[in-house]
């Protein structure tokens, strides 16, 4: 399994990689996950309020 529309280590293999398209589809993809990554935290948060709240 890989990252969607990121080519898999086979097709890479058999037609080789176009570096530029390559950095591009990654800094993508980790734009993506650092998004991700903050609204995670944000959650968090947000459940730790809520579980602080019923604590006390």
């Amino acid at each position: 399994k890989h990252l969607p529309g990121v080519p898999s280590a086979k097709e890479v293999e058999e037609t080789g990689i176009r570096l530029g398209e390559m950095q591009a589809k990654l800094l993508e993809k980790i734009e993506e996950q650092s998004l991700y990554i903050i609204e995670l935290s944000h959650k968090l948060n947000i459940l730790k309020q809520e579980i602080e709240k019923l604590n006390n």
